[in-house]
This record gives structure tokens, C-alpha cells and sequence, in this order.
């Protein structure tokens, strides 16, 4: 088993993703000078862009989903359910590494002038989760089954400050903001039979403002903002913003998304650079320097996080993961980053993500590629230790879905497999079927290089357990 953890130099590292140090840097007793870089304003100034990116990037990505008129596929208007109706196939590019596990329905709405009611049916003891975001990116609260269990629910969210009374009966979850994102799951087979059930289910989920409760209401048409790229990904998006563009926009999202008790220190030195919570950008306080090196960099050091993360992401045996998402604390460099390679992460107790991009095969690791033959071996009773679901899904270079004959994206319990006269279970990774015999195993693979990643949905929390080590995932191995 090789197990590493990757302690780099994030303030190094960021300086070299946006071109080095350049030729008018001069280095004296360790200390660089002649860079305004080197000032305390400018680390402040980097500090805030990688704080504010989560509340940035998440109005950006409500923006650009709630922009249209009536709900129409992935998008709709706030305060409108989406209900994706079926699992993605080879040719769906609207977003990378979606999944054939379960079947979205989410919404944006805000709290900020007042509740919303939420209401979920009876899921039958169906595993679902409907996770609620904040405008930081926080995973605030799950209602779900390992929550609140499968029976039906109705509840309330109240944005910040609110001091009213909560109906009789009803659970209130708190949103540190007023901007909230419901992300909600529900567990599906894929089966015609087990589409119209979910379906059936997605229908009767329903959410209103608390003032509209008992009364026969329809959420209103959107309105469409034609100033509002719809083709540009959010994060080219964010990352196009100059620092006064960038932090005017922050300041406006704080006045009803307010920070943190605990981000009282990095509050008190935003004011030296203009940003004050409740109040405009005062732009005059940001050395004019600063405006197109602060968004280089900051993003530099977020991006450089995911090889420098002190033990946030780690690699067993080519597979690499993070138990640090859906609550950040001041972790902001953390929480930055899962903004920017996985905007909605869940809380590791009900999702942890591994990935995979090369085989550990002997002591050379190598990208994975159809040409060759993989085998991923589960010892006999020692398949993902979930409450929830576990899969192996496939993609390609690009994190989508490979085109095969089975149409088969990722594999699961759900396929019948097979298990050998040990009782181990070989997953056969590769591009050519195995024959029919072997093909309940078969995850297919493109002919050039692909991608493995595991879901594990509600994974232990203690022996065995991905979360606490004491259950560690095989790795892929070449075989050819």
C-alpha cells in the first residue's frame, strides 16, 4: 500500500502557476522585494479574494441556473424546482463527472425577507438526502435518511435574524444566509419502473414562502437578464474579474450573506482594503497596483492547495480524496477550493468522492488507457462499508461519460455480481467485453485514457470506515 500525503509550499507554488517571479524581483536575506506582492496590502488583498471566492462563485452559479423564464432542464427560476427525469448518457457535456446514482431535485430560493417551507413525501425507506447550502458554499443541514429518516417532512428555513414563530410542528433549520441552495438526491435504479416511482416522488417534493402556507400558490414566472452570460463557465466567469470588480460585487453579497462569528479576524482586516460588511467597496483603500495581480495569484494559491494541503487530500494507492468538505470552519483555502473543482460537495458523512487518474501497478504509477486491462479486487466481505449506496464510475479525460455497448456508465451493487470461490469480487475495467460470463463485473472503458471515481454515499463513520482509515479502497491494477 503506498500512502503519501503532499506537503508543498502554497505561496511558492502560487507564484509559479502565474508565471514565476519575474525579472524584477530581487532577493535579499530571503526576503523578495521591489513587488508590490510583497506588501501587507497585497497579502490582505489575497486573503479577502480567497475568503469571498465561495460567495462570489455561488451567486455567479445562481445567477446563471435561475436565469430563465420557466424551468427547463437544468435551469429554472428561483423559488422553482428542478427535477432532472433521468440519468445523463455519452453525450451529455453540461457538466463534468455527473452521476447514474441518483436523480437531482434542487432549488434556489431566498430567506432573506422571509421563511421558506420545505416539504419532502415519504421516500418508503428509499435512501435520499436533501442537503442545504448557504451562500459560503456550507452544508448548513441534511434532512434525509440518515438524518431525519424516510418519513414524510415538512420543515422551515429562516434566513439571518429572523425572529418570528415557527409553525407547530415544524423543524427550523437556520441559514447562516439568505441565499440557500437545496440540493436534494434521491437514490435510483435506473430502471423504467424505478424512474416513474422517483419521478412520482420528485413531484410531490414542494417548497413556498412561509406566507403562502395554507393557501394555493404558484411560484411566479422568472425574468430573464440578458446581461447574464449563459455560455461562459462560472468559474471563467469569477475568474475574469479584476480585483474592483471582484471585491464591489463581495461587498454587495455581504450586505444579506454576513459573515461569520469565527471570521471576525479576517473581518477586521478586510477595512484596510475597502470592504466592510454592510457597507459599499470603498475602492480607494485597494492600491490600483493590486487590481490584476490579486485575482492571479489568489486563485494560484487555491488551485496550488490541491497539491498543498497539509493532509486536506489524500492518496492511497492512486486514489485521492478529501474528508474536509461541506463544513469549513476558517479553513478558507479548503473551502475555496471545493468551491472551484466541486461546488455543492456534501458533508463527508454522507458523500466522500475518491478519484482516480493512474493505476498503482507495482511501483510505477501510470495513466489509466483502454489499451490496457484493469482488475479493482473487493476481499470477501470487504466491498465499500456504506449505509448508503457505493459505486465505480467511468469516465473519460475529460470527466464524462464513455459510450459502450452496455450503456453502462458506472457499476454497483445493483449489478448482479459475481464473486470468485474466495468469495472476493473482481470489477473488470476495460474496453473489450470479458464475455458474457464475466460481463455482470464489466465496467466498460474508452479506448484511450480515462478516469475512475467511487461514490460513497452515508460511508461509516467508524470500523470499518474510509473516514477514520480503517477501511482502505483497493487499487485499480493492470492486469494486461
Amino acid at each position: 500500500m503506498n500512502i503519501t500525503r503532499r506537503n508543498l509550499n502554497a505561496g511558492c507554488l502560487a507564484l509559479l502557476a502565474t508565471g514565476g517571479l519575474g525579472a524584477s524581483v530581487r532577493a535579499a536575506e530571503g526576503l523578495v522585494a521591489d513587488l508590490p506582492e510583497a506588501s501587507e496590502g497585497f497579502s490582505t488583498a489575497v486573503d479577502a479574494y480567497i475568503y469571498a471566492y465561495p460567495l462570489v462563485t455561488m451567486e455567479l452559479t445562481r445567477r446563471v441556473i435561475t436565469n430563465v423564464a420557466e424551468p427547463v432542464g437544468t435551469r429554472a427560476p428561483m423559488g422553482h424546482l428542478i427535477k432532472l427525469r433521468k440519468y445523463p448518457d455519452a453525450h451529455f457535456r453540461d457538466v463534468t463527472a455527473p452521476n447514474a446514482d441518483t436523480l437531482y431535485t434542487t432549488a434556489f430560493f431566498d430567506v432573506g425577507a422571509e421563511p421558506w417551507v420545505v416539504s419532502l413525501p415519504d421516500m418508503n425507506k428509499r435512501y435520499a438526502l436533501f442537503p442545504m447550502l448557504d451562500g459560503w458554499t456550507t452544508v448548513f443541514d441534511v434532512p434525509g435518511k440518515r438524518t431525519t429518516g424516510t418519513q414524510a417532512q415538512t420543515f422551515v428555513v429562516t434566513g439571518p435574524g429572523w425572529e418570528g414563530q415557527v409553525p407547530q410542528g415544524m423543524t427550523q433549520y437556520k441559514s447562516p444566509t439568505s441565499i440557500v441552495w437545496l440540493l436534494g438526491r434521491i437514490y435510483c435504479t435506473g430502471t423504467p419502473e424505478d424512474y416513474a416511482e422517483v419521478h412520482r416522488l420528485q413531484d410531490e417534493v414542494k417548497i413556498f414562502p412561509l406566507s403562502a402556507m395554507g393557501k394555493e400558490w404558484k411560484p411566479p414566472q422568472g425574468k430573464v437578464d440578458p446581461a447574464i452570460d449563459m455560455k461562459a463557465s462560472v468559474r471563467d466567469q469569477v475568474n475574469k474579474m479584476d480585483a474592483i470588480e471582484y471585491f464591489t460585487l463581495f461587498s454587495e453579497l455581504l450586505k444579506r450573506n454576513p459573515p461569520y462569528a469565527a471570521d471576525a479576524p479576517m473581518v477586521a482586516r478586510l477595512a484596510s482594503i475597502g470592504i466592510v460588511p454592510g457597507q459599499d467597496f470603498d475602492k480607494t483603500k485597494l492600491d490600483p497596483a493590486f487590481v490584476k495581480r490579486v485575482p492571479e495569484i489568489g486563485f494560484g494559491r487555491i488551485m496550488a492547495h490541491f497539491k498543498s494541503s497539509d493532509g486536506d487530500i489524500q492518496e492511497i494507492d492512486g486514489w485521492g480524496f478529501t474528508t474536509k468538505t461541506g463544513i469549513y470552519g476558517t479553513n478558507y483555502v479548503q473551502r475555496a477550493l471545493i468551491t472551484a473543482i466541486g461546488l455543492g460537495a456534501n458533508r463527508p458523512q454522507d458523500a466522500i468522492y475518491p478519484t482516480s487518474l493512474k493505476s498503482a501497478s507495482g511501483k510505477v504509477m501510470r495513466a489509466y488507457d483502454g489499451s490496457e486491462k484493469y482488475v479493482l479486487t473487493f476481499k470477501k466481505g470487504m466491498t465499500p462499508p456504506v449505509s448508503g449506496f457505493w459505486s465505480l464510475t467511468m469516465y473519460d479525460e475529460d470527466y464524462f461519460f464513455v459510450d459502450n455497448p452496455l450503456d453502462r456508465y458506472s457499476i454497483s451493487a445493483r449489478q448482479p455480481l459475481k464473486a470468485k470461490a474466495d468469495g472476493s469480487i473482481d470489477l473488470l475495467i476495460q474496453h473489450v467485453s470479458p464475455g458474457a460470463e464475466l460481463e455482470s463485473n464489466w465496467l466498460p472503458a474508452p479506448k484511450g485514457k480515462f478516469i475512475l471515481m467511487m461514490r460513497l454515499y452515508w460511508p461509516n463513520e467508524s470500523n470499518p470506515s474510509i473516514i477514520d482509515g480503517s477501511w482502505v479502497i483497493p487499487p485499480a491494477r493492470r492486469v494486461s
